[in-house]
This record gives C-alpha cells, sequence and structure tokens, in this order.
C-alpha cells in the first residue's frame, strides 16, 4: 500500500456532476433564444463539443477558439447562422450555476483534508470553476485550485503539471496521486507527469485505449480502501 501524501482532485464528473450542469445551461440558453431543445439537438451537441475538447487537449485549437465556434457549428448544422461568442458567453453564466456534487464527493474530501494535502487539478474557466466549489462548499477544503486558464497549459499536458507541483511544496512524484473520470486528460496527464492515477469509472466503460490508470474506481467511496483509511464524514451535505 503506497503512501500518498497530496492527491489531485479533477472537477468535472469526479466531483460535479458536470452532465447535469450542462443540461440545465444547454435548456436555459435555448429557453432564452426562445428555442426547444430537443434531445437530437443536445446529442448532436455533445458529439460537436467532446470533439472540440479533443483538438483543445492534442494542442490543435486553444480555448477561445472552442467557446467561439461551438454554438455556431451546432446552429449552421440547422440552417441557421448565430453569433457564437455571445452564445458562449449566456452559456458559461447559466453553466456556471450548475454545483450539483456527485454521489460521496463532500463526504469523501471533508475526511481527506485531515489526512491529505488535497488539490484540484481542472480544465476550465477559473472564475466558473471556483464559483461552483464554493457553491458546494467543497472550496476552502482545497489547498490549492488550479485552473488550466490560469496555468496557461491544459491537462494532459506536463506543462500543466509541471505549473503544479512547482506550487505544491516538499513533496516527491512518488506521493501524489491523481483521481479523475478522463482517461486522456486525467490519466494521460498524470502518467506524462510520472505520478500515479486512479480512473473515477461510474459507469464502468470498457477501457478502448492504451492509457492504463494504477487504480480504477466505480464509486468515490473506493478512494478509502486505496488510501487505507476510515470513513467519517457525513454520507450527505
Amino acid at each position: 500500500m503506497k503512501n500518498y501524501r497530496a492527491l489531485l482532485f479533477d472537477v468535472d464528473d469526479t466531483l460535479l456532476d458536470f452532465g447535469a450542469a450542462e443540461k440545465l445551461a444547454l435548456r436555459l440558453l435555448f429557453e432564452d433564444q426562445k428555442l426547444t431543445l430537443t434531445p437530437e439537438i443536445e446529442a448532436h451537441y455533445k458529439i460537436i463539443n467532446q470533439g472540440l475538447w479533443r483538438d483543445l487537449e492534442e494542442g490543435k485549437i486553444d480555448r477561445d477558439a472552442l467557446g467561439n465556434i461551438r454554438f455556431s457549428l451546432l446552429f449552421k448544422e440547422y440552417g441557421q447562422e448565430v453569433d457564437g461568442t455571445l452564445l458562449e458567453k449566456k452559456y458559461r453564466s447559466f453553466l456556471a450555476e450548475g454545483h450539483e456534487l456527485v454521489n460521496g464527493a463532500f463526504s469523501l474530501i471533508s475526511d481527506l483534508q485531515h489526512t491529505h494535502d488535497l488539490y484540484v487539478v481542472t480544465n476550465g474557466i477559473s472564475s466558473m470553476q471556483h464559483k461552483r466549489l464554493r457553491a458546494t462548499g467543497l472550496h476552502p477544503l482545497f489547498k490549492g485550485i488550479f485552473v488550466s486558464e490560469d496555468t496557461g497549459f491544459q491537462k494532459p499536458q506536463k506543462e500543466f503539471f509541471d505549473y503544479v507541483f512547482a506550487r505544491i511544496p516538499n513533496v516527491s512524484v512518488e506521493q501524489v496521486l491523481i483521481i479523475g473520470d478522463s482517461l486522456s486528460s486525467d490519466i494521460k496527464g498524470g502518467q506524462l507527469a510520472g505520478i500515479d492515477t486512479c480512473w473515477f469509472n461510474p459507469e464502468l466503460k470498457p477501457n478502448e485505449t492504451s492509457i492504463l490508470p494504477t487504480y480504477q474506481i466505480q464509486r468515490l467511496d473506493d478512494l478509502y480502501q486505496i488510501l487505507n483509511i476510515e470513513r467519517k464524514a457525513a454520507a450527505s451535505h
């Protein structure tokens, strides 16, 4: 059993339910535009968005490009020209209101703050991620919040993790574990940084990549066993 000292947590779909936040934000955006968000349009948006995020992780586009074009691309598929930048701004304001916790997240972080040094490592907009974490009560439980917008780099880039490690005092890579839901971002990033990785995979999706995590968990509670600590905090928040 390894003795980890610093734990790096992803945010979206690891601690916070991004799917719920995204669904709400899209619905509010379409209502604002006096349009109906159908399941087909929502599914189409996700395909476009996921493709753009892959391009961002691979360095093919920057964050501004992602935000400015995803809604333009979506509406263009349905024969409409829109101001993608304006829609993105409205979408982000709606998205920032979404802060539903993943089951077990608050109790886990409440427990681990007493036994480990906790940090957030997330790709996203700094103001949005800070706001969402504050709304859940999680924000003060972390020793540091590292957002790609502030670091200048994206997970899985090694430079992102170099930035993080330069700001974590007296810790070696052997003492660090990253926990996240994305193989291409969190787990690959952890591997590039030379640290152990824990893939949070609640739906038990098959791993069809060559990216192999150190651990895999289906529930956040499974982390207690990996860290060899007892659960103490209340289950709900």
